[in-house]
């Protein structure tokens, strides 16, 4: 595990029988639904464990919209299947989830501002920081970036399969830091 993430919260994870994560990006339709319908699917073939799986968008710019086109098209070529309608980000969340993973340093930084104490603080990670090829990069660092999920929004449909590559991986690192 990255030593930038808190290793006793994500200990203390471990005994849930259900976890509760929320996947974050800028507009709800590209990434963070994509990065849902990754870990949603995987999380079902976990024994003994549910993983409930929501995202949101910290813009308000496609509430009630559906999926990308692009997006949807990705996860499922790839055997994934998955229901989205985007939302907004919430404070609430950090009462509701257990992890809320965001894609991006700038979103990560919204979310941040909304968090209202240091329990608060520690469900918040850039959902990269769990792909163990990445784990030694400190997303506050200069390499930082190389943490992010880049939004595929605007590009063609091998952006969205680079970005799916990028998702599978980071989420099977996490579902193996919370087995």
């Amino acid at each position: 595990m990255s030593r930038f993430i808190d290793s006793a919260y994500i200990d203390s994870l471990r005994s849930k029988p259900v976890l509760e994560v929320e996947m974050v990006c800028l507009g709800n339709i590209c990434r963070s639904p994509m990065a849902a319908a990754v870990l949603d699917n995987r999380a079902k073939l976990l024994t003994g464990r549910t993983i409930h799986v929501s995202s949101s968008g910290t813009s308000n710019y496609h509430i009630g919209d559906g999926p990308h086109r692009l997006s949807k098209e990705t996860w499922e070529s790839a055997g994934y299947s998955y229901e989205h309608r985007a939302s907004q980000f919430s404070p609430q969340s950090f009462v509701d989830k257990d992890l809320i993973l965001v894609m991006d340093l700038s979103n990560r930084a919204l979310v941040l501002t909304a968090a209202k104490s240091e329990s608060d603080r520690k469900k918040v990670n850039l959902l990269r920081q769990f792909d163990p090829l990445l784990s030694e990069i400190d997303p506050l660092s200069p390499e930082g970036h190389s943490l992010q999920v880049p939004d595929p929004w605007g590009d063609e449909i091998d952006s969205y399969q680079a970005v799916l590559s990028m998702i599978e991986s980071a989420v099977e690192g996490l579902l193996n830091e919370i087995r």
